[in-house]
């Protein structure tokens, strides 16, 4: 079966820093856009960052442009969130998610899988 653990979260003052840890297993990794999405007390789950399968592109929120890193090394199916400069709005809940478009002729078909999440305090 499919299984994404995050690792890597915890306890930071602003201006810390924190590196997450993605692992997969049951899947073919290089296959799938692997993305980092977070929520916060309160709020929606929003997108964080994202890589593409080929690895050649990735996407940021507007509100850790600058500070975040995401990257991967597809040899161990891991994906990393590197987090500089934290703040206390970037306290939240961090999700790693894993999703693919199969595509066969006119058919297609989606995969989406979460990790359990892992949480991130940004406070003095």
């Amino acid at each position: 079966q499919v299984q994404l653990v995050e690792s890597g979260g915890g306890l930071v003052q602003p201006g810390g820093s924190l590196r997450l840890s993605c692992a997969a297993s049951g899947l073919t990794f290089s296959s799938y856009v692997m993305s980092w999405y977070r929520q916060g007390p309160g709020k929606e789950r929003e997108l964080v960052a994202a890589i593409t399968s080929g690895r050649g592109s990735t996407v940021y929120a507007d509100s850790v442009k600058g500070r975040f890193t995401i990257s991967s090394d597809n040899a161990k199916n891991t994906m990393f969130l590197q987090m500089n400069s934290l703040k206390a709005e970037d306290t939240a809940v961090y999700y790693c998610n894993a999703h693919r478009t199969f595509s066969s002729g006119s058919y297609s078909r989606n995969y989406n899988y979460w990790g359990q999440g892992t949480q991130v305090t940004v406070s003095s």
